[in-house]
């Protein structure tokens, strides 16, 4: 009996597509074809680690304007500012690490659909690409006062080490964090003018959250990392990542708290418990993945990884709030 035959079912897929991107993300259903290669280096299909570089830097505002009680149109551009850089310079970052990583990279099943193992662009259009993400970031930069200017040269010598740590220690989710909470130091003096210690204690606190989260994001890759002898603090705390996370989530509230008391002890005491409240609610969201998470499954990990967008906007709606008592 013969019959109509079935007309298949769309490839719903966008061809070159990251295994990881955030499905139905713009890049690869809005952008020009000719462009995604590129913003898929710049990793624009997944924007939770341009939120991870971004909030630190709000979070440096945030309490320097706490601090001193002054705030200036200025400021609403170092906030603006700081959007656009935490953009280029975690694309530009991004695409340094999967210059290094693209042999790594094509040997770890989640990670050989990006752009350069996968032959959507060469290593010489990737590294073009990085140097123009830079240079308009070098541009926005030059906007800051000095001190920050400087901050911000010094903040290249961790974000290129970054992507060789996993090679020679089990703790690059130490260099993750000195680079990716740099913002901190850098928004504070744009802001101030000078460097000042509850900035370095609230950067401390930053390192300690990245390794909480980083090493929820990395137990997804244990396997292929054992295999090609790729370190991480995934694969060093293995069953005791839970008893670790818990010193990191206690690490980064109490030394928050500290560097909000440091920066906040001459105001009211009703600001200061505000804010004191902003470094609470982070734990407790940070405490909410802990009772979730499942470090043998993959996508658990990543809706936790990706659910710390959350816990970082937490503490500045608390900050924002304390500035005005």
């Amino acid at each position: 009996m013969s019959g109509t035959p079935s007309t298949p079912e769309p490839n719903s897929t966008p061809a070159g597509q990251v295994s990881d991107a955030v499905k139905g993300n713009w890049v690869d259903h809005l952008a020009p074809a000719a462009t995604r290669p590129y913003l898929r280096l710049s990793r624009a299909d997944r924007p939770i680690g341009t939120w991870l570089l971004l909030l630190p830097c709000w979070m440096g505002l945030g309490l320097a304007m706490l601090s001193d009680g002054r705030a200036s149109w200025h400021d609403l551009w170092i906030f603006i500012g700081c959007a656009f850089g935490a953009f280029l310079m975690r694309g530009a970052g991004c695409t340094w690490n999967d210059i290094t990583d693209r042999d790594i990279d094509a040997k770890v099943e989640r990670t050989r659909s990006r752009p350069i193992p996968s032959g959507q662009v060469s290593t010489k259009q990737a590294a073009i690409w990085m140097g123009a993400q830079a240079f308009v970031a070098f541009g926005i930069l030059l906007t800051f006062n000095f001190n920050a200017i400087l901050l911000g040269f010094l903040s290249l010598l961790p974000v290129a080490v970054y992507p060789f740590a996993k090679r020679f220690t089990w703790w690059p989710q130490v260099f993750l964090g000195i680079a990716f909470n740099w913002g901190a130091l850098l928004a504070w003096t744009a802001h101030t003018g000078a460097l000042s210690l509850p900035a370095v204690v609230l950067y401390a606190a930053g390192i300690a959250w990245t390794l909480f989260y980083d090493t929820i994001y990395a137990h997804q890759d244990t396997e292929d990392d054992a295999l090609i002898g790729v370190k991480s603090t995934a694969r060093l705390f293995a069953d005791k990542t839970s008893d670790w996370l818990q010193i990191f989530l206690i690490a980064t509230v109490g030394l928050m708290g500290l560097a909000i008391i440091m920066a906040t002890l001459h105001r009211s005491p009703l600001s200061l418990g505000v804010a004191l409240f902003g470094a609470m609610a982070m734990g407790w969201h940070m405490q909410w993945q802990l009772r979730r998470l499942d470090i043998t499954m993959p996508g658990i990990c990543m809706m936790l990884f990706r659910a710390n967008r959350d816990t970082g906007l937490l503490p500045l709606l608390f900050f924002a709030t304390a500035w005005f008592l």
